[in-house]
């Protein structure tokens, strides 16, 4: 009975570090609308996220992008042997951004960055096949950035900062496939906790070797968080009064340290003409760390009333990004791009809350001019992830493995609108 509940400590990783397929590429309309490029470009203040050593080549005093998304998804769920299926009902979700950056002279700049890197909403119908993986689960997260860049010549510049994440969580799941009260009602666990934080930090540099080319280069660290006593409750309910089940009714405490990934993002920028600016990215996340995450639920007095362990087995990921500017004049630009984004879930790993196969994404958007300092910025994503047949073998209910197996078809949309303002 000690794996019964493993499976939460998955759900916990991706609703504490919103890992593992939750990773929202939503920085910043200008970037999102070019594939979500931006680590060669200095166009706004998104330059921020993309690339903090680009900073200081903003040529205004002050720099203003704020702005947000809705994220539309669905999860399309069908096992056909044994004749089960199902559909998410998902909330939307809404990542926000908000960058500021002022020039404390020709050769230095700092900034305050405030954005929303992972995040989503899950909801499947209450019992459905997989409820004894997941029910339901809604996670945010924040990311607080101050940052300062500097040229070390003219045409290169470094910069960085401190990141401080804090995150949110309620997930919600039945604690296997059948158990049960004496009543007939499902065994189930609910966990809420907020307030978790983790810190870590990201660095760039930017080149721009020509009127033509730039070139840039941004690297974001590792970020562990610590789930302490106190930063959320774990409340069971309608398990049996039974010496076999794994834990009793109530809340308890729970502790787990759980890792963001390591993220290289190299990136070109190639300005044929005036009026056309071309980008490419690529992106190499560290997802390797990811081999087996514990968590353990606490009697008051502290002591361990269950453990969990949860293989993972992730593998690093490639994300390649392509993207493209067009000046229709000096009020309207348009954008557009394309990304293919590598999946880092390995087989026999794949998990309903999770449902992360590899993807490709179509971009576009446009940004008006309403006055010299002031202009508006629209972007709007389609996320076609491949389908994919695909189970979840990790599951051992009563020391017998249960694996979880079907076919999957997700998607999500995700429109964005936001202002960009200069002095």
């Amino acid at each position: 009975m000690k794996k019964v509940l493993s499976v939460i400590v998955l759900l916990l990783v991706c609703a504490v570090t919103y890992a593992g397929g939750y990773r929202v590429s939503l920085q910043g309309q200008r970037g999102l609308a070019m594939g979500h490029t931006g680590v060669a470009y200095v166009n706004s203040a998104e330059i921020a996220f993309f690339n903090p050593g680009g900073l200081v080549h903003l040529e205004s005093k002050l720099s203003i992008s704020v702005g947000g998304f809705g994220v539309f998804s669905d999860v399309k769920y069908q096992n056909t042997q044994f004749g089960t299926s199902s559909q998410t009902d998902s909330p939307t979700g809404t990542p926000l951004y908000l960058y500021a950056a002022y020039k404390l002279s020709e050769k230095s700049s700092v900034a305050l960055a405030v954005y929303t890197p992972y995040g989503s909403t899950v909801e499947y119908p209450t019992d459905w096949s997989g409820s004894h993986l997941v029910n339901s689960i809604e996670l945010s997260a924040i990311f607080i950035q101050p940052i300062f860049s500097t040229k070390l010549t003219e045409n290169v510049s470094f910069g960085g900062g401190p990141i401080l994440a804090i995150g949110g969580v309620n997930f919600n799941r039945n604690l296997s496939r059948s158990l049960a009260d004496t009543d007939g009602n499902r065994s189930n666990v609910e966990i809420d906790a907020s307030g978790v934080n983790g810190y870590g930090f990201s660095v760039g540099a930017y080149a721009q070797f020509s009127d033509k080319w730039s070139f840039g280069v941004n690297y974001r660290s590792r970020i562990d968080i610590e789930v302490e006593p106190g930063d959320g409750v774990a409340t069971f309910s309608n398990v049996p009064n039974s010496p076999l089940a794994p834990i009793t009714n109530g809340d308890f405490d729970f502790t787990a340290t759980l890792p963001l990934p390591a993220e290289w993002t190299v990136g070109v920028t190639y300005k044929p003409t005036d009026k056309w600016v071309l980008n490419a990215d690529v992106n190499y996340a560290e997802w390797d760390i990811y081999n087996s995450l514990d968590l353990n639920f606490l009697n008051p007095d502290g002591s361990v009333a269950l453990e969990s362990i949860n293989p993972r087995n992730y593998q690093n990921a490639w994300t390649l990004r392509l993207g493209a500017e067009y000046a229709v004049s000096d009020k309207f630009a348009l954008r557009g791009g394309a990304y293919f984004d590598e999946s880092p879930v390995q087989e026999g790993f794949f998990s309903p809350e999770t449902p992360r196969n590899d993807s490709f994404g179509f971009t576009g958007g446009f940004s008006y001019n309403v006055t010299q300092k002031l202009a508006i910025d629209a972007s709007f994503l389609y996320l076609a992830f491949r389908e994919v047949d695909a189970s979840y073998d990790a599951y051992t209910e009563s020391g017998v493995e249960a694996p979880f197996a079907g076919t999957y078809r997700s998607s999500a949309f995700a429109p964005g609108l936001g202002l960009s303002y200069k002095l």
